[in-house]
């Protein structure tokens, strides 16, 4: 068996277009070699892979996360993301969050915000109710389709 050559300064330079482009994860594939650099919302990850490496550990991962938010992605109050971006629960650093859970809610009001490309968007509640669960923290990274918020 070979040894893969793996170029490290390729690997800075797409951690760095991660980091400075607020990215989760990054592909480039030359041939049948690929180089994915993902960032992961506790830590930060790099993974290398070749055609006939397996990554079966991020794959457990994966569906045990997919599998403990599922009950959540199907419930009629969650509250998606429409974007991909990152979450903040407050206006500002100083400022208390926008909601908590037990709150009271109605059409139209702030949950949070996600910026996206430098943008604050404000995330508005689709359907009046409680708030039984925040499933984002302050500036956490999330993908398109993520359950924000449930409200009942």
């Amino acid at each position: 068996m070979s040894k893969m050559f793996v170029d490290q300064d390729v690997i800075r330079d797409l951690a760095t277009l991660l980091n400075e482009n607020d990215l989760s994860e990054i592909e480039v594939q030359n041939g049948e070699r690929k180089i994915r650099v993902a960032r992961n919302i506790q830590a930060a990850a790099m993974v290398v892979s070749a055609p006939a490496v397996q990554q079966v550990a991020a794959a457990e991962t994966t569906i045990a996360v997919a599998a403990s938010a599922a009950p959540d992605k199907e419930h009629p109050g969650a509250i998606k993301s429409p974007m991909v971006g990152t979450a903040y629960t407050a206006p500002d650093p100083d400022s208390s969050d926008f909601i908590k859970v037990g709150d009271k809610v109605s059409v139209g009001q702030t949950l949070l915000i996600i910026e996206a490309m430098k943008v604050m968007n404000q995330i508005p509640a689709t359907i009046s109710g409680t708030v039984t669960k925040i499933l984002v923290e302050s500036a956490q990274p999330i993908e398109y389709g993520d359950v924000l918020v449930i409200i009942e």
